[in-house]
């Protein structure tokens, strides 16, 4: 029920945050009205927020000739957080502001099989350049969301059976991140937080489905406006299903012919150099794919149509509004979708696929270290949280 009355619990300074972030309300009388709190009691807890940096009160003009009215609004420019984004060739180091909008961004090109401790610690040294180069220092983090591909153990900060990152698995983190930044750090799956910026970059849609080709297949699922990550964190690992017309390839995971090692990027790139092709990186897949290659158009096509395959049972399942597809493989959008569409429309039900939207993600390569700040913003701006840093 929206609103308080006067008897309700005391709002705190956390709550009316979110009333002014959220847009409820932006004056002190509305909050008065929202909570059921004093003019007094208002004002204390407003006065904190301000004193914090988090709201900034504006004056206008009043309509009527009296006293102005004041105004408060959110302050994205209040603090920052930092984003890493691991990849498993590549990862990318961002600084945002409070709304999650980028201040600076920096890839980092060292392939997660370097291990843990020596990739985040090159992190570390980026995200320091990168503060420099946004002209903010430590004092104004409030937390480093980072993402990772595969399944994430949330509670403990690590990677769990990940094929794709050997050394990664039960290692913590956090710890290799706050010896040099101590604030809180979220770790979450890369498709997920992908899955999140996407969500952000699409408010009239609440229930969407992310995918990711690049390196590897996966998925994130935002079901009623939620990110959905399953009982132990798995949900999306679309990319281990194994694919029933397959040449007998074995996985990392122990399966035969999963739809990781015969659609992905690096699936294509060992299949077209096969062909004759000099091919090395999904780059020169796109590449050959936009110079009209025939050889890579065909496997592109049939890369979507197989990645379709495994994708129209989600679509009957969880009946989604869109499907977004992003990573590196994006660059070959039109014979990569054209065999998703064959599938998905063959495949699934026509209830659900009637009002069905398939595009490439909004975000440009950005959706990674977007969705870690996202990530973090929505824990570290919650009003429990709000309340113990104002509070320390």
């Amino acid at each position: 029920m929206r609103g308080r009355t006067p008897t309700s619990a005391p709002a705190t300074a956390g709550e009316i945050f979110r009333l002014v972030r959220d847009g409820v309300a932006g004056t002190r009388t509305e909050i008065g009205r929202e909570t059921g709190l004093s003019r007094t009691a208002v004002a204390a807890r407003v006065d904190r927020l301000l004193a914090d940096g988090l709201v900034t009160e504006v004056v206008g003009a009043a309509a009527t000739g009296g006293r102005p009215a004041a105004r408060l609004e959110f302050n994205a420019a209040g603090g920052t957080v930092l984003a890493l984004s691991v990849g498993v060739s590549r990862s990318k180091a961002a600084v945002c502001d409070l709304s999650g909008a980028v201040l600076a961004e920096e890839v980092v090109d060292i392939p997660a099989s370097a291990g843990p401790e020596h990739l985040l610690s090159e992190a570390v040294i980026r995200l320091e350049k990168l503060l420099l180069t946004a002209g903010v220092d430590d004092a104004t983090i409030r937390g480093i969301g980072l993402s990772i591909p595969g399944t994430v153990d949330g509670a403990r900060g690590w990677s769990v059976g990940v094929p794709a990152l050997p050394g990664w698995e039960r290692i913590a983190l956090p710890p290799l991140l706050t010896a040099r930044f101590p604030v809180p750090v979220l770790v979450d799956n890369d498709v997920n937080v992908m899955a999140l910026a996407e969500h952000d970059a699409h408010p009239d849609v609440d229930d969407l489905l992310m995918v990711k080709i690049g390196s590897g297949v996966g998925a994130g699922l935002v079901c009623g406006g939620v990110l959905q990550r399953g009982a132990w964190g798995a949900a999306g690992e679309i990319g281990h299903t194994p694919v029933h017309d397959g040449p007998g390839i074995g996985c990392g995971c122990g399966n035969i012919d999963c739809l990781e090692v015969l659609a992905s990027g690096r699936a294509l790139v060992r299949d077209l150099a096969e062909c004759g092709q000099p091919v090395t990186a999904i780059a020169d897949v796109v590449a050959l794919v936009k110079q009209g290659d025939p050889d890579a158009v065909r496997l592109v096509r049939i890369a979507g149509r197989r990645l379709g395959e495994v994708l129209a049972a989600a679509v009957n399942l969880v009946n989604p509004a869109l499907v977004a597809i992003g990573g590196d493989l994006v660059g070959a959008f039109d014979p990569l979708v054209a065999g998703v569409r064959e599938a998905i429309y063959r495949r699934s039900m026509a209830a659900a696929t009637q009002n069905l939207r398939i595009e490439p993600g909004l975000l440009s390569g950005r959706s990674g270290v977007m969705g870690c700040a996202i990530l973090v913003l929505d824990e570290v701006l919650s009003p429990g949280s709000v309340d113990t840093a104002l509070s320390a």
